[in-house]
């Protein structure tokens, strides 16, 4: 491997990461993790604190804080959980049209860098990304937040690399002695209904 192939890459990702921050963050209003949060409960209403908290890979106190500000600016509302002793986070119609706008943001940063490919190695660049995010996935709670502000419409779950490998690996940890602990959560992903595309603002 080449340390130039390494120096592209490395500033391919920091060239994408810079854009990608200040787009989803300027639609957000507010810098940090609220503009995730937002494209997170959008496309997948009623999380509680502990769920959205690996997605944005956070602590649990630092997610409250997120929570607390989309609540106060009326973006997001706190509803009782399933279970009546946790409680679900649903974005109001104001939080709905705001992860819209930073959903939009996202894919236009990244429809502008894609648009300098001809159908050929756009091809390409797929089956090389899919690779690449196999290898780098290493379990369920980072492929939470790899895809933390992804278009889950445009990349189901059976067909997304970084599912399958978080599949893979609980499937290998699963083969492995372990000490009984009972019923285990079925993971986000697996649900049977997968999340739904959120309505761009136009």
């Amino acid at each position: 491997m080449s340390d130039r192939l390494e120096n592209l890459l490395g500033a391919l990702v920091l060239a994408m990461s810079d854009s990608l921050t200040s787009a989803v963050e300027t639609q957000a209003g507010h810098p940090g993790a609220l503009a995730a949060a937002l494209a997170v409960l959008a496309q997948e209403p009623g999380l509680g604190i502990e769920q959205l908290r690996r997605s944005l890979a956070r602590t649990q106190s630092a997610t409250v804080r997120v929570v607390d500000q989309l609540v106060a600016e009326g973006q997001a509302e706190r509803r009782a959980g399933a279970d009546r002793r946790a409680i679900s986070v649903v974005l109001t119609d104001q939080g709905t049209a705001a992860a819209a706008r930073v959903l939009d943001a996202r894919a236009a940063v990244l429809r502008e860098a894609l648009a300098v490919l001809d159908a050929g190695e756009a091809e390409l660049l797929s089956a090389v990304l899919e690779k690449i995010l196999a290898a780098v996935t290493a379990g369920r709670a980072q492929a939470e937040q790899i895809c933390r502000l992804c278009d889950v419409a445009a990349c189901p779950l059976r067909a997304c690399p970084v599912e399958l490998a978080a599949r893979d690996a609980e499937l290998a940890s699963d083969a492995e002695p372990r000490p009984a602990t009972g019923p285990q959560p079925i993971p986000r992903r697996y649900r049977s209904r997968e999340r739904k595309p959120v309505a761009a603002c136009r």
